[in-house]
């Protein structure tokens, strides 16, 4: 059979090409310490390393969100300890104003000022921004003032009722923070059941408590009304003005019906009435101005003087609500970041087994590498010195 001298050139040239070719592929694998660095190396491992990597993005991801999260959270729970702190300091002025014994109408003034002051100071921190703008407590609404105190001292609130939920795994999200509405909005009024007040024209002396709840199975919502018919006989009646209970007037003697007992204190008189209302809620700012207001108010007359403590026991009452409220709130935050902790274990774990998974399949055995490119080395040194021996053999050499 004979071999043409173009096809010997040709196919030798080929044979030292794929040698190079093989040797190049180890060089770049010694060079990089990847064994696979085109799916060409590896076709399957390098659609597992391809996903792997895929998930350590993410990953990497979940974690930025995470401290996004965990930022906005400190913040908040800061926002909601030091209006905890402002709502404490208005309790200790409610209770020095409430002894109306010692405290003349100026000196209520002018602890109604320190309040109002008081609660400029809880709008600023409802208003809280964190570090790129975003309004802490504006629901989705990051870039809008949350709140704005009226002409009155009433608080208008302009964001929404939603609570962003960031990504921080696989499969778990967490909220951001919460709304102003759900934080400083939404404080169940008196008790958390009912709640009491006098009217403003009574003219006895006549204070009542905040009450409690005997049987809640037996309580009816709705709002009532005990009338002193006289100095010593009371009743009580619906909405629809019907007589749920009646008695004779004993002072400091509890007052029950429907599963609930109220206490009225002093001397009230005839056609004296308090409200007995069911449940509903308060923002706080109207509570704090509710005490300014009342607190404004001339209380010489021992009726004034009954009608402020009433007015100050419920206010009371609707302070230590409001801070339970933002107690409840700040453990909801801390519940949450203690699931960003547990996001963030799980995370690291995850990055530990991904880091193996794609060692095993991407890197590379150095010392298996460095022998096989020694002998390709070697095999592409032979193939080239045989080339020049055989490409030497001619007839034309020996005459």
């Amino acid at each position: 059979m004979r071999i043409s001298t173009q096809s010997f050139y040709g196919s030798a040239l080929a044979a030292m090409l794929d040698q190079q070719a093989v040797l190049s592929r180890t060089q770049v694998q010694v060079a990089t310490g990847k064994r696979v660095n085109t799916p060409a190396d590896d076709p399957i491992a390098a659609v597992h390393i391809l996903e792997l990597e895929r998930t350590q993005l993410e990953t990497d991801q979940f974690g930025k969100n995470g401290e996004i999260v965990r930022s906005r959270l400190n913040l908040e729970e800061q926002a909601l300890a030091d209006a905890g702190t402002v709502l404490q300091r208005v309790r200790e002025l409610a209770l020095q104003a409430a002894n109306t014994a010692t405290m003349s109408d100026t000196d209520r003034r002018s602890v109604a000022t320190e309040i109002v002051q008081r609660r400029q100071e809880l709008a600023d921190i409802a208003n809280r921004q964190d570090a790129v703008g975003e309004y802490l407590f504006s629901g989705f609404s990051g870039l809008t003032k949350p709140f704005a105190l009226s002409s009155t001292g009433s608080a208008v609130y302009a964001g929404d009722q939603g609570s962003r939920l960031l990504q921080v795994g696989a499969s778990q999200r967490v909220a951001d923070g919460h709304s102003g509405f759900d934080v400083f909005m939404q404080v169940s009024r008196g008790n958390g059941t009912f709640a009491t007040g006098s009217a403003p024209t009574n003219s006895g002396t006549g204070v009542i408590d905040n009450g409690s709840v005997v049987n809640k199975a037996a309580w009816v919502p709705g709002d009532y009304s005990l009338t002193f018919v006289s100095s010593s006989n009371w009743q009580v009646v619906d909405a629809a003005s019907a007589v749920v209970a009646s008695g004779t007037y004993t002072a400091g003697t509890s007052i029950a019906f429907n599963g609930i007992q109220v206490t009225v204190a002093g001397s009230p008189a005839a056609g004296d009435r308090f409200a007995i209302t069911g449940p509903s809620s308060e923002d706080i700012f109207t509570t704090l101005d509710t005490l300014a207001s009342s607190l404004q108010q001339t209380a010489a007359a021992p009726a004034d003087k009954a009608r402020l403590q009433t007015a100050l026991g419920g206010v009371l009452q609707q302070i230590d609500q409001g801070a339970d409220h933002l107690l409840g709130i700040r453990a909801e935050v801390g519940s949450r970041l203690s699931m960003l902790d547990g996001a963030e274990s799980m995370r690291e774990n995850l990055k530990v087994d991904i880091a193996g998974s794609l060692a095993n399949l991407r890197d590379l055995d150095y010392a298996e590498a460095m022998t096989r490119m020694n002998q390709q080395l070697v095999g592409l040194q032979a193939a080239q010195q045989s080339y020049i021996k055989i490409a030497q053999l001619s007839l034309f050499n020996y005459l």
